[in-house]
């Protein structure tokens, strides 16, 4: 098998149905990614995140170099190892959750400087440096390091970020290359950056068009801007990266952020929210989602969702679901997390269906007609 290939079996539109072909494994696309930021999908065992349909998960680079360390888990064998994870793995670069440090870090050429938010330690990051925490994390697809303004800052400022990143870029495509075995078994990925501006976008795809990436991320959206603008930025930001490479919208989102976003060609994502809010008594059913901390679910012995085929929706109530998270029981959260992590993965599935049949636009209709009908 090559390092990394990727097949596009089916179109709609400008929806697209495929898989990516790596040495752990095959990721079927449209994919979600559950965030397993500190080495653990919370609130899962590894297993059961694969029984729900998982193909690939997330790790997070700033999270694992400050807590256990970079440098840690390579001796313990790597991070697959480490979490007892045989599957493909996508590493974040760092660099949002040091944009989301404003007041700890100072931004320079280099890199950033921060302090971290665990100790107050002094920190350097830089793409070299992000580029040897992935390989020594052992990461599969491995995310440039880039800077993730907010779409409400300055244009300058948000051009000038843009520039930055992609000179970032090139020193990440350089020193991933340097890596050495890893560097020929795993996969870098390029993140276009602009904000909400098409022509600032276009140069940063043409920037990493000629660095060349085995993909593309599209940054700097779910950051404050609301639905709408995301939407309007997607109808032209995919269609400026390569058609032949997976497009990543990274840090995205909502069940119906995901269908928008494959409507205009987005081929995989990530977002903590499904795992958050089986913390916090959400469920995301085919209907909505649903409060189970409302009260009009003490007595509803119906399932969560009749449509789910989780071993949640078979086994537990909605009144025993509402019981657990009023209590404060832990098994609440377990619970709803699995049944939110299978129903993002059953969507997904209905997703890459509904493409291959040539029926995604009616698919997605009558989602979101069924998805916004019921209350919270």
């Amino acid at each position: 098998m090559s390092r990394f290939s990727f097949t596009i079996d089916a179109v709609d539109g400008r929806a697209r149905a495929g898989h990516i072909a790596m040495r752990r494994g095959s990721i079927r696309t449209p994919a979600f990614m559950p965030v397993g930021t500190a080495a653990t999908v919370k609130a899962m065992k590894p297993r059961d995140v694969l029984a729900a349909g998982a193909d690939i998960i997330l790790g997070n680079t700033y999270h694992l170099m400050l807590r256990p360390g970079a440098e840690r888990v390579a001796r313990l064998g790597g991070l697959h190892r480490f979490m007892n994870w045989a599957r493909p793995i996508l590493t974040d670069s760092g660099g949002y959750q040091v944009m989301s440090l404003a007041d700890l870090r100072k931004l320079t050429e280099e890199g950033v400087s921060f302090r971290s938010h665990l100790d107050g330690s002094r920190h350097l990051l830089t793409p070299e440096r992000s580029m040897e925490i992935q390989r020594l994390l052992g990461s599969d697809i491995v995310m440039c390091f880039d800077e993730c303004p907010r779409a409400d800052r300055p244009p300058a400022e948000i051009q000038a970020s843009m520039e930055l990143s992609m000179r970032w870029a090139r020193r990440s495509r350089a020193a991933f290359d340097a890596g050495g075995e890893h560097a020929s078994v795993a996969a870098l990925f390029g993140i276009q950056q602009g904000a909400l501006n098409e022509g600032l976008r276009a140069r940063s795809a043409q920037a990493l068009r000629a660095i060349g990436f085995d993909g593309y991320a599209i940054g700097g959206l779910a950051v404050g801007e609301g639905q709408a603008a995301m939407f309007a930025t997607l109808d032209f930001a995919p269609a400026q990266l390569p058609a032949d490479a997976p497009r990543y919208l990274m840090g995205v989102g909502k069940p119906d952020d995901l269908v928008g976003a494959v409507e205009r060609g987005v081929d995989m994502f990530d977002c903590v929210l499904p795992t958050r809010s089986g913390r916090t008594a959400q469920a995301f059913t085919w209907s909505g989602p649903l409060n189970l901390r409302n009260a009009r679910f003490a007595e509803d012995i119906g399932a969560l969702d009749e449509r789910c085929g989780c071993p949640v929706c078979a086994e537990y109530s909605r009144a025993y679901l509402h019981h657990l998270h009023r209590s404060g029981e832990i098994l609440g959260a377990m619970l709803l997390t699995e049944h939110n992590l299978a129903f993002y993965q059953e969507l997904m599935g209905a997703v890459r269906g509904a493409i291959a049949k040539q029926q995604f636009a009616a698919f997605a209709r009558g989602f979101r007609a069924e998805y916004h009908s019921a209350p919270a």
